[in-house]
């Protein structure tokens, strides 16, 4: 199961207040990028019906059935590095990611 760590919660709940956002979190997976698939984080205001739904406090993260099954035991963690600071997908099922890690292949 996808698996945000509390650095990320408290990270995507103070950019949702920043920019006056739902706390909802939506993760995905879409065809692209330099090894075939690239991570997507959007804030929404909808839930789709087919959704899973993971509750952390007031965040709510939200997940396709098609990026899940791609992302499966994901942990997304939020990283404080000056120089290459971010959220980062750590996908046990990557089998390739490209120099920038902004892509990859399962």
């Amino acid at each position: 199961m996808l698996k945000i760590s509390d650095r990320a919660v408290t990270k995507a709940l103070a950019l949702a207040r920043r920019d006056g956002k739902e706390p909802m979190l939506r993760i995905g997976v879409q065809g692209g990028g330099c090894a075939g698939f690239s991570y997507s984080l959007d804030f929404v205001d909808q839930q789709w019906p087919a959704d899973t739904v993971i509750e952390r406090g007031e965040l709510r993260v939200l997940c396709d059935p098609k990026s899940l099954e791609i992302l499966g035991d994901t942990e997304i963690d939020y990283d404080t590095n000056l120089l290459n600071g971010g959220f980062r997908f750590n996908n046990p099922r990557a089998k390739k990611t490209c120099s920038c890690g902004e892509s990859f292949s399962v």
